[in-house]
């Protein structure tokens, strides 16, 4: 096992890595800008290091000072979180060229999941289903108009090295499809430094649903069955929970045994999360995160298992905690993402927390990292806090959900909460019947059938 953890993060997911640790008896080093001295992870850590102001450029993404303070501290490991390094494999093979382990999986899955072109054609590969498309990038010319019309508008115009929601446009007709190649290149250059885009046929009113997988390394993976993200804003999730109200049993086990196979035979290790559309009982491939997902909590409410422990501790060389006959699915959970918006706007709302009460009772679970007196610095994401609720059945999840976001305060701020409040009473999320396109047409006030 690790004797010192480095976590090169921020925020709520730095405050959920310490905890495991200290689960687990290691001891921990919380890095931090000048804009997060007074951050909950960096008071409960056992040392801190400032490695930078607060652009993420000249601090947290800044890997010279986190080598640094891995030095300076003895930390021999590095856990990323999400966002920031998580997904960087030049960052991953630096940290053992150091002799540091990287807590997450081998560079080379990282950088052939990065790539969205090569990620696709290796779940091709693997016997994973994937969305009718281009086979590689495509240019905006005559290539890409007879790929278009062989797959059928409205197709999908996506950044190569992209996510996020960023370089991605939709091409209705023939007319839009110059338009939109353009516009997502150039988004994907200015975003990714990299312009190549290539083509996926646009699925009308898709589920979003991803399967957590967890491997060992060595040839073992199991999979945590799925989640359900299809309530989204701009392709960014805002409402996610497991089991799909979609999926029956059968369904969730073969998707969940074709990904865990494929996880096998790349010898993945660690964490990580296989995300598809799912439409009319097909299930198609969009993309797989090589790390911790924001809405793990979900998957860990379900199964009981501790998704950032078991993520350390195979990364120190440990077995995985099941086979996957042990694997059970309990209950229902739901997260939401309590940002620091405008409720209607979505402007961000960053400042000083007046008074915060979090929820509690049964079921119940808050992982935030703010306080009463917490300044929300503007320089980050703007997410407050996550909900979790679970319940032993949907009904009573989201009865649970609805007294919980009826109990939390959070003022001094704006927030989203009356966003979700309005939301756990919407006929069409009680019935669970949404698709990734809904959330978008609510707000707009349009019809949603």
């Amino acid at each position: 096992m690790f004797d010192k953890i480095l976590i090169a993060n921020r925020g709520e997911i730095a405050l959920r890595i310490l905890r495991a640790c200290k689960e687990l008896g290691i001891s921990t080093v919380a890095v931090h800008s000048t804009a997060d001295a007074d951050a909950m992870h960096v008071r409960l850590a056992d040392e801190s290091v400032c490695i930078g102001p607060p652009p993420s450029k000249d601090s947290y993404l800044n890997i010279p000072a986190l080598l640094a303070a891995c030095e300076i501290t003895g930390a021999d490991a590095v856990h990323p979180g999400y966002g920031f390094l998580s997904e960087n494999a030049r960052f991953a093979e630096i940290l053992g060229d150091h002799n540091l382990h990287f807590i997450g999986p081998k560079a080379e899955h990282i950088r052939l999941m990065g790539d969205k072109i090569e990620a696709k054609k290796t779940a091709k590969r693997l016997g994973i289903p994937v969305v009718p498309g281009s086979d590689g990038a495509v240019t905006p010319d005559q290539d890409a108009l007879a790929i278009a019309k062989e797959i059928g508008f409205p197709v999908l115009v996506k950044a190569a090295a992209g996510g996020g929601g960023r370089g991605m446009k939709v091409a209705h007709t023939e007319a839009d499809l110059q338009l939109a190649l353009t516009t997502a290149a150039n988004e994907a250059k200015s975003a990714f430094g990299d312009a190549s885009v290539y083509l996926e046929k646009y699925l009308q009113k898709p589920r979003h649903i991803e399967i957590q997988v967890l491997g060992d390394g060595r040839g073992g993976a199991i999979h945590l069955g799925e989640r359900d993200c299809s309530l989204q804003r701009r392709h960014q999730k805002v409402w996610e929970e497991g089991p799909s109200p979609v999926l029956d049993a059968a369904s969730r086990a073969k998707i969940g045994n074709t990904v865990a196979k494929a996880m096998q035979e790349l010898k993945y290790i660690g964490v990580g999360t296989v995300e598809f559309l799912y439409e009319d009982g097909e299930f198609y491939f969009i993309e797989m995160n090589t790390r911790i997902q924001v809405e793990h909590p979900v998957t860990e409410m379900i199964t009981g298992i501790d998704l950032v422990l078991e993520q350390i501790r195979i990364a120190a060389g440990g077995d995985l905690p099941m086979t996957q006959d042990a694997v059970v699915i309990n209950g229902h959970s739901i997260e939401c993402r309590v940002n620091a918006e405008n409720p209607v706007s979505f402007r961000p709302s960053p400042g000083k927390i007046q008074q915060y009460h979090p929820p509690g009772g049964l079921g119940v679970r808050i992982d935030s990292a703010v306080y009463q007196g917490y300044v929300i610095p503007p320089y980050y994401d703007s997410l407050v806090g996550k909900l979790i609720v679970h319940g032993k059945s949907r009904v009573e999840c989201l009865m649970r959900l609805r007294r919980a976001l009826d109990e939390m305060v959070v003022d001094g701020i704006e927030t989203t909460l009356p966003l979700f409040r309005a939301l756990v009473r919407e006929p069409a999320i009680i019935d669970g019947d949404y698709h990734i396109h809904w959330l978008e047409q609510y707000l707009a006030g349009q019809k949603t059938d």
